[in-house]
């Protein structure tokens, strides 16, 4: 009797649908990547948090990246005053005199030198403003953590939460210590070319940027067809 008591709760148990459980274990299939809804609002919150730890030191990478878009914008500007003021006179000539320019050409090293040394600083700068960005994410992310109910880690696996101190914030960092500081980068020698462009000849600037449109149409369009 005992025998066929658990033959039969064997029979119950297996006929009952097993429900799937959610926890602890590898990452399942994603879907598509989820689309940032405001862009602009998420840089300003990380350069606000950078801002609060590191404010001094990333004013100062900002003035190594004016300082060193300065330098080379005015020693590519030098190359008209060094052929018309100073090679153009000697070359009809009879005792040229080097001295002049030696001269300039010393003054432009120099501005080349301080964009060497602004790029260098902005460089160990940045180490330092990424990997304590890094650690203060990580700190403050486990701080939260602790804070949250036993059900947050029964209804996401290990993968899932490991990722965010692993991927995503290595990809925060990537932003803080590349993205952020090139695009300002680009933004300053994009102003300052355009307006030493406008400086040397005003028509063909503009001959320039109605090029530059052209080209970027005709690339999307290009592309498009690609694709």
């Amino acid at each position: 009797m005992e025998e066929k008591k658990q033959s039969q709760q064997q029979e119950q148990q297996s006929s009952q649908p097993v429900r799937p459980v959610r926890g602890p274990g590898g990452r399942g299939m994603r879907g598509p990547r989820p689309k940032i809804k405001n862009p602009g609002k998420l840089l300003s919150r990380v350069i606000g948090y950078v801002m609060q730890r590191y404010k001094i030191a990333y004013l100062i990478v900002i003035l190594c990246i004016f300082i060193s878009v300065f330098a080379t914008v005015r020693g590519t500007m030098f190359m008209k005053t060094l052929i018309d003021v100073y090679i153009t006179p000697m070359l009809g000539s009879s005792d040229p005199d080097f001295g002049p320019l030696a001269a300039a050409i010393g003054r432009v090293a120099v501005f080349y030198v301080m964009g060497a040394l602004s790029a260098f600083v902005q460089a160990r700068l940045m180490i330092y403003i990424s990997q304590g960005t890094l650690k203060d994410l990580r700190d403050d992310l486990f701080t939260h953590m602790e804070s949250l109910p036993i059900r947050y880690f029964d209804t996401h696996s290990h993968g899932d939460i490991m990722s965010i101190y692993t991927n995503d914030v290595d990809t925060l960092r990537q932003m803080i210590s590349q993205s952020i500081p090139q695009m300002i980068n680009s933004a300053i020698t994009v102003v300052s070319v355009l307006i030493s462009m406008l400086i040397l000849n005003i028509p063909l600037t503009l001959l320039s940027i109605v090029m530059v449109g052209v080209m970027l149409f005709c690339s999307g369009k290009a592309a498009g067809f690609s694709s």
